[in-house]
């Protein structure tokens, strides 16, 4: 059983959308966990799952290598260990133009079945990820390489995306309107109160489309529906 009852965590997230989120992390006082200016480049639909990590630096700053190990491209440590109920979140915010995330990492993580990327920095072969119907919601585009630009500082540490803190485990949820990070600690509570939001506002929906006035269906009630 997981902590949010007893319907799966991620299929519950699935189901709602980034406001409805939003919407119950503002009620629950839990704040700054929505990141904007990551529209979404490619795929359809949204992207739901527990956040895997990964931090870029410059290539100069990058730890070195163990002494005989094989190198490894960014990225591929990341997809080895994801599934479908995982998004995995780059942090690239080293300003330089080069590419956080590539067509053949899509393609890998397309393969495991990983629903899709969230990259705070460019992404480049958008086309590739675009024929693969593989979502990815990016800070910006390009066309240049990592190699001897960027490389992976680590998997699964803490990141910064669009100034919020993530952490391994985290919960995602990115769509057409933002990516929030839910907390894992916070997930049952947010997953309740964001279901209660959007139940009410398909009520209103089907009020509206009844041919209630909307003075009426947003009236006080919804005004003080945060509190």
């Amino acid at each position: 059983m997981n902590p949010a009852g007893g319907q799966d965590v991620v299929t519950r997230l699935r189901r709602l959308d980034c406001c409805a989120v939003s919407d119950a992390m503002d009620k629950l006082g839990i704040v700054d966990r929505v990141a904007s200016g990551l529209p979404q480049q490619s795929g359809q639909g949204r992207a739901a799952g527990r956040a895997i990590t990964v931090r870029l630096v410059a290539a100069g700053e990058a730890p070195a290598a163990a002494p005989g190990s094989a190198p490894r491209h960014l990225g591929t440590t990341a997809i080895e260990l994801a599934g479908p109920d995982d998004v995995i979140v780059v942090e690239q915010r080293t300003g330089i133009d080069a590419g956080s995330w590539g067509g053949t990492l899509t393609l890998g993580a397309k393969v495991r079945g990983v629903p899709g990327v969230v990259a705070d920095g460019p992404v480049r072969d958008i086309d590739e990820a675009r024929g693969y119907g593989f979502p990815i919601f990016c800070r910006a585009l390009t066309a240049r390489t990592a190699r001897g630009r960027v490389a992976e500082a680590q998997t699964n540490g803490p990141v910064t995306i669009a100034g919020v803190a993530v952490q391994p485990g985290d919960y995602v949820l990115a769509d057409g309107s933002g990516v929030a990070f839910v907390p894992a600690a916070d997930i049952a509570r947010v997953l309740d109160a964001a279901e209660a939001i959007a139940g009410r506002e398909a009520a209103m929906a089907k009020a509206l489309l009844a041919g209630t006035p909307i003075t009426q269906v947003m009236g006080s009630d919804y005004e003080h529906m945060l509190r």
